[in-house]
C-alpha cells in the first residue's frame, strides 16, 4: 500500500511539474502584434491615444506583447480597420464604432448617439450598465473583442462656410458627418458624407464639402480647419460623448494567457480615461488660439437645436427597431439614459449653471 501511495504521489508531482512547466513556457512566450488605426500617425489625441495604448500594453506585460502601430493608410485605409482586424490581418485596431453602421446598425450605439449620453454617462453605461456585455455580444459575430479605448468629450458642432440661422440653412448643405448624426442631417435636408480625418481639410478648402465636424479645438486646430471655414458652431449635438474603441481579433485574444488578456483590458480602460483628460486639458488652450484667428465662434440657434432633437428622436426610434438585437441595445441605452440623466442634471449641470 505504501508503494502504491508513493507511485500515486509521484504521478501527481509529475503532473504538477508538467503544468508548471507549460505555464512557465506560456509566461515566457512573446507576442508581436500589429495595430492598425483610423488616425494619422501620432495625430494629437486620437493617434497619440493609440500609441499610448500600445506602449502601456508593452510596459505592463514586461515586453511579452510588443505592438507596432500603423497610422491610417500605412497598412490599410482608415475605414478598413474593422475588416482587417476581423480577418486577422492585424491583431488589434484603434478606431470608432460609428464607422461600422454598414456592418450592423447597432454598432453606432457604442460610439455616440445624437442628444444621447455624455462621456461620463457613456463610461457608466459601458462599465456598470450592461453596455460592454452587449458590445462584446455584437462584435463576437465579427470575430472581434471590443473595448472602450478613448473619449473626446462633447464635441463642437462643426465648421461652416455660412451662418446657420434656421433649420432651412442646412438644406442642400454637404457636410462631413458620419454615423447617426449624418442620418439626422440628411433628414434635415443636408447631404452627409463620410471622410477620413486626413481628407477633411482639402475637401473643405476646395469646396467639395460646405461644412465639417471633426472633434473639437484641440484636433481641429491640428488639421488647420480654421483656415478653410470661418464659422465654428457649438454644441456638438451629434456627438455628446463619443467613445473610441480598441478592437482585438478574437482568436488572437483567446490565444493569450489570462494575465495578458487582463493587461489588455486594464490598458484599454486606462487609455479611455487618459484620453478624456487630455482633451479636457488641451481643448481650452486650442480654443484660446482660435479666438485670435479670423473666425466666428457661434452657438446654434435654439430653434435649430430643437428641430435637430426632434429629427434625432425619429431616427433613433427607427434605427433602434431595425432588428431584435438592435432593439435590445436600444432599450438598454435609453433605459440607462433615463435613469442617469436626472443625477447629471442636479450634479454636473446644476453646478455649472450655478457658477455662471
Amino acid at each position: 500500500m505504501k508503494r502504491r501511495n508513493f507511485i500515486k504521489a509521484l504521478g501527481a508531482t509529475t503532473a504538477v511539474a508538467t503544468l508548471g512547466s507549460k505555464r512557465a513556457q506560456a509566461d515566457a512566450k512573446k507576442y508581436k502584434w500589429k495595430m492598425v488605426t483610423s488616425w494619422p500617425k501620432n495625430f494629437p489625441g486620437l493617434g497619440v491615444g493609440a500609441e499610448n495604448l500600445a506602449k502601456m500594453i508593452n510596459d505592463l506585460s514586461g515586453g511579452r506583447i510588443k505592438i507596432k502601430v500603423f497610422g491610417a493608410n500605412e497598412l490599410v485605409p482608415p475605414l478598413g480597420v474593422f475588416d482587417f482586424v476581423s480577418e486577422g490581418g492585424a491583431e488589434i485596431g484603434h478606431t470608432g464604432a460609428y464607422y461600422w453602421k454598414g456592418k450592423h446598425p447597432a454598432c453606432q450605439f457604442f460610439s455616440s448617439v445624437p442628444f444621447g449620453l455624455n462621456a461620463q454617462e457613456m463610461n457608466a453605461w459601458m462599465y456598470y450598465g450592461g453596455g460592454l456585455e452587449l458590445y462584446e455580444e455584437l462584435y463576437n459575430q465579427f470575430n472581434l473583442v471590443p473595448r472602450p479605448a478613448g473619449n473626446t468629450g462633447v464635441q463642437m458642432g462643426g465648421w461652416f462656410n455660412k451662418e446657420i440661422n434656421t433649420i432651412e440653412d442646412l438644406k442642400g448643405l454637404t457636410m462631413r458627418i458620419p454615423g447617426l448624426g449624418g442620418e439626422v442631417l440628411q433628414r434635415a435636408g443636408g447631404v452627409p458624407v463620410t471622410l477620413a480625418g486626413a481628407e477633411i481639410f482639402t475637401a473643405l478648402q476646395t469646396g467639395t464639402i460646405d461644412a465639417t465636424e471633426w472633434v473639437g479645438p484641440y484636433n481641429d486646430r491640428a488639421f488647420g480647419l480654421y483656415k478653410a471655414a470661418k464659422y465654428y458652431y457649438y454644441p456638438g449635438w451629434h456627438e455628446p460623448g463619443p467613445s473610441l474603441e480598441c478592437i482585438i481579433n478574437k482568436k488572437a485574444y483567446l490565444s493569450l494567457p489570462s494575465d495578458l488578456q487582463n493587461i489588455i483590458d486594464i490598458s484599454c480602460k486606462a487609455v479611455n480615461i487618459d484620453m478624456l483628460s487630455d482633451y479636457m486639458s488641451k481643448n481650452n488652450l486650442a480654443l484660446d488660439f482660435l479666438k485670435k484667428e479670423d473666425i466666428k465662434i457661434k452657438k446654434f440657434p435654439d430653434s435649430v437645436i430643437k428641430k435637430l432633437r426632434e429629427i434625432s428622436k425619429e431616427v433613433m426610434d427607427e434605427v433602434g427597431n431595425h432588428d431584435d438585437y438592435t432593439k435590445k441595445i436600444y432599450k438598454s441605452y435609453y433605459t440607462f439614459l433615463k435613469k442617469v440623466r436626472p443625477w447629471t442634471k442636479i450634479s454636473e449641470l446644476a453646478y455649472l449653471e450655478g457658477n455662471n
